[in-house]
């Protein structure tokens, strides 16, 4: 009698184990999906706020053509893109043609000097800021997902809850590290 009540009782402590590591590694890739959703919503801000600043730019600097387009074709590029590698890729070819885009600005003082282009910059910026604070919390939660799933006797029941490793969004051309130089 006495070691059917052990048996039980260490039965009950290995299925509390397991829904507890199950509902550990749900909750993981929930806030994984949750922090990956609030990248989406400030990318999504930032590209609505790239019409307007071009449209602002457009009546200043009507000979930069090939400047405005690029922007338009890497705010595309980064609306079309699926995944954290590729969404960071697109990502930061906006970056690039966005800091092209204030470099021309710095040739042209009326333009500085305007409001609704100093409040869309101001507002670019913000949201900039935020996309890398989304970025940093998601590559947390990555990180925290991918050690569970790969860490024993979590690894097990990740195949079991069909919760799988993430990539991280991160930059993958060295040359998008380097700070830009901005001068005013």
């Amino acid at each position: 009698m006495v070691a059917l009540i052990i048996v039980l009782v260490v039965i009950a402590i290995v299925v509390l184990a397991f829904i507890a590591m199950y509902n550990g590694l749900i909750n993981l890739r929930n806030r994984t999906d949750e922090a990956y959703s609030d990248i989406d919503t400030q990318l999504k801000r930032r590209h609505d706020l790239i019409p307007n600043l071009i449209e602002t730019v457009k009546g200043y600097a009507t000979h930069e053509r090939e400047v405005l387009q690029n922007v338009t074709e890497a705010r595309i590029g980064a609306e079309s893109a699926q995944g954290p590698v590729a969404q960071a890729a697109a990502e930061n070819a906006l970056t690039g043609a966005l800091g092209r885009l204030f470099a021309v600005a710095e040739a042209y003082p009326d333009l500085k000097a305007n409001q609704n282009f100093l409040a869309l910059q101001n507002e670019l910026t913000d949201t900039e800021d935020k996309v890398q604070a989304a970025r940093r919390f998601y590559n947390m939660q990555v990180r925290n997902l991918n050690t569970k799933v790969q860490s024993i006797p979590t690894n097990l029941i990740a195949g079991v809850a069909n919760v799988t490793e993430r990539e991280f969004f991160e930059i993958d051309d060295p040359a998008q590290r380097e700070v830009p130089q901005v001068s005013f």
